[in-house]
């Protein structure tokens, strides 16, 4: 991770939680505890933040707040009819007898949900998904180790070196979209976005069309390697060649809105 990168990771963190601790973005970045006192005494000197015992804490002057990722179940109810739609419209692109990686988040849920009896196997480092299909799902279920993460709701070891299995499809949210990439504020989700994107031989995007109005802080995937996004009919012209310039397939699922429109 770049030093622009961890910065902007931290400032993140902060518009999320009043105080980070020294320790905690250590795991979280992956870089040496002499490493993060350096990036805070940065950005301390920069204004950006307070350098005190042990970590850094926002700093007193008002700042403007960007998105930011809402608890898992407060995020599920909201353009429920859009994230159902385009949870269908992911399932019909799993093959029975297919490994599959289904990121965190609540439309990744939606097709997690969807696929849980089918002839498959799925990793997950989705606490609420892992939970869901270890109780109604009859699928293999992997589910990532590490330490457990709250909020975003996730389990995940930041100093884990590689995994060992491969996936044909990489299934996975975001909290925005720009031509930049995919957009994440939680560094977490950053790292295991890329982590899995390795992983697997396709990356498909579920996203409901509010995200593109979106402007989370930190790119967690370029554009360059998704191959598909799946998105509902509220998708803006703009938004629509955006994607096409950047090379991405773009389905549309239609939601009961759009269909009756």
């Amino acid at each position: 991770m770049s030093d622009v990168s961890r910065h902007q990771a931290i400032l993140a963190l902060l518009e999320e939680q009043a105080f980070v601790s020294v320790n905690e973005l250590a795991g979280i970045t992956g870089v040496s505890p002499a490493t993060v006192r350096r990036d805070i005494d940065k950005l301390a000197e920069a204004g950006k933040g307070q350098k005190v015992h042990g970590g850094i804490a926002a700093s007193t002057a008002p700042v403007q707040r960007r998105a930011v990722n809402l608890p898992f179940f407060e995020n599920r109810d909201l353009a429920v009819a859009q994230k159902r739609a385009i949870a269908a419209r992911a399932e019909k692109m799993v093959r029975d007898g297919s490994s599959i990686i289904v990121h965190a988040g609540s439309t990744c849920f939606h097709l997690g949900t969807r696929v849980a009896t089918r002839n498959l196997r799925i990793f997950t480092n989705s606490i609420p998904l892992a939970g869901f299909l270890a109780e109604h799902g009859t699928c293999q279920l992997t589910v990532g180790a590490g330490d457990l993460h709250r909020e975003p709701g996730i389990l995940y070891d930041p100093a884990r070196n590689g995994y060992d299995f491969f996936a044909d499809q990489f299934f996975v949210g975001a909290l925005g979209v720009s031509p930049a990439g995919l957009l994440e504020s939680h560094p977490l989700l950053v790292r295991l976005c890329n982590d899995m994107s390795r992983q697997a031989n396709e990356t498909i995007v579920l996203v409901d069309s509010r995200k593109f109005a979106e402007r989370p802080p930190t790119v967690a995937l370029p554009l360059s390697r998704v191959h598909r996004l799946i998105t509902d009919d509220g998708l803006a012209e703009a938004d629509a060649q955006m994607l096409a310039d950047e090379g991405v397939e773009v389905i549309i699922a239609e939601t009961a809105e759009g269909a009756g429109a």
